[in-house]
């Protein structure tokens, strides 16, 4: 008999790429790490994200790639961009809402089979001191709580991140060297959450 290997699809930008730390570090690959230690089989996540896109250059990167039919598990993180860049707050929710829908897509209609991440909020990196860090979390969590409705819309999981991100004000390991992207000990958190979620399901 064939074993099922699970598939996993990775969607959003520099955060789930995993900027400033070795591939393996960031949290796809963590996730796939730590499911394959528990003897279940999972292959290799796929990942289409990359540094700087905002919602509408993910979605325009998700209408121009090649897929596979469907995926067992689909994560959603995507946003800071859109804040950085100060685009306005209602067509991040437009574009999350499509974004969400195409997760939705992905995972066959299996709604507690898509994950959505909030935006961490690097108002406490060193890249921010020298920037207006009170609004720039403000902002943040505009943007996250219209995520977070959308995402409980559509009956999907949500974990926020952002009481671990914020951690980093007392421990300076939490924080990549290049003093804005989390560490690898960060998403080693996120992966936690997302792995022992995935494992839930499949025990179910």
């Amino acid at each position: 008999m064939t074993k099922h290997y699970f598939t996993y699809l990775a969607l959003g930008d520099s955060y789930t790429i995993g900027e400033a730390v070795p591939l393996h570090e960031s949290f796809p690959y963590r996730v796939v790490q730590l499911l394959r230690n528990k003897s279940l089989h999972i292959h290799a996540p796929e990942v289409v994200a990359g540094t700087g896109w905002t919602t509408l250059e993910l979605a325009e990167h998700i209408l121009h790639a090649k897929f596979s039919e469907s995926y067992d598990f689909v994560t959603l993180l995507i946003g800071v961009n859109n804040q950085y860049r100060s685009l306005n707050s209602e067509d991040y929710k437009n574009d999350f809402e499509f974004l969400l829908k195409k997760a939705l897509h992905f995972a066959n209609d299996k709604n507690d089979h898509v994950i959505v991440l909030s935006i961490p909020d690097y108002s406490i990196t060193p890249f921010a001191k020298e920037k207006d860090s009170k609004k720039i979390a403000e902002e943040i969590d505009i943007l996250n709580n219209i995520n977070a409705a959308i995402a409980k819309q559509n009956k999907v999981n949500y974990i926020n991140i952002n009481e671990s991100v914020r951690e980093a004000v007392n421990d300076e390991s939490l924080i990549a060297e290049d003093g804005l992207h989390p560490s690898g000990k960060e998403y080693a958190k996120w992966a936690e959450q997302i792995a022992e979620h995935i494992e839930r399901m499949l025990n179910n």
